[in-house]
């Protein structure tokens, strides 16, 4: 997989220079108490949004910029499909879709033409798509503390607590009168990805068939699927 599909599989997520100029006032005690991403967690039944993403790699230099939708319908179903752009802001490719339907997480890419598919409880364990999806328990996989003020947003810090079984290295979550607007998540490659949210609902109806998947007809499936 290369590099920005492999991001875009851990986004679905879905996203750290601004990580460590933002962490020298956290302390202790505010580790330990609710975050701004708790409570929106808290209340999260279903998310659905528009998002434009920037890669930018270890060095600095942008790799590429797509943009997409996101829905989430808690716990463990979510739809993650992006679109890369060019230059000038058209569609440049087919993109890739993720789907996770509570029992299995799917990631189709359209360019090559290939499904990879795994069991919701091995897939991701650790990232951000998972994170916000409800498939797993926060406060057992990531550490979290309040990073402060930043752009108008409130940003929370999030670290998986076992790094060797995850996907990316750091995430921050920046919100806006309690209401998610921004991640940004550096990869174990070092690469960075900014994902800014528009046109938010929360809590509204999702199509359920929006959070199914089928393998089209003629591409590769790479996997086995739980029954």
């Amino acid at each position: 997989m290369s590099k920005p599909s492999r991001l875009a599989a851990v986004l679905a997520a879905v996203a750290l220079s601004l990580a460590a100029p933002m962490l020298a006032a956290a302390t202790p005690a505010a580790a330990r108490a609710p975050t701004q991403l708790d409570r929106f967690l808290r209340h999260l039944k279903t998310l659905r949004v528009s998002f434009r993403q920037t890669l930018v790699g270890a060095h600095g230099g942008e790799i590429s910029r797509s943009a997409g939708t996101l829905i989430v319908d808690r716990p463990g179903r979510f739809r993650w499909q992006s679109r890369p752009l060019a230059a000038n802001g058209a569609p440049a490719g087919a993109g890739q879709l993720m789907v996770g339907d509570g029992r299995n997480v799917w990631f189709y890419d359209r360019d090559l033409q290939q499904v990879t598919v795994q069991p919701l409880t091995a897939a991701l364990s650790a990232t951000p798509a998972m994170l916000l999806s409800g498939a797993v328990d926060v406060r057992k996989r990531f550490k979290e503390r309040p990073a402060g003020r930043r752009e108008g947003l409130s940003w929370v810090f999030v670290e998986p607590r076992d790094a060797s079984a995850a996907d990316f290295r750091s995430a921050l979550f920046g919100f806006r009168h309690g209401t998610l607007e921004r991640m940004i998540l550096e990869d174990t490659l070092g690469q960075t990805a900014t994902v800014v949210f528009e046109h938010i609902e929360v809590n509204v109806p999702v199509p359920a068939k929006l959070l199914t998947f089928s393998p089209p007809p003629g591409v590769d499936v790479i996997g086995t699927p739980a029954k």
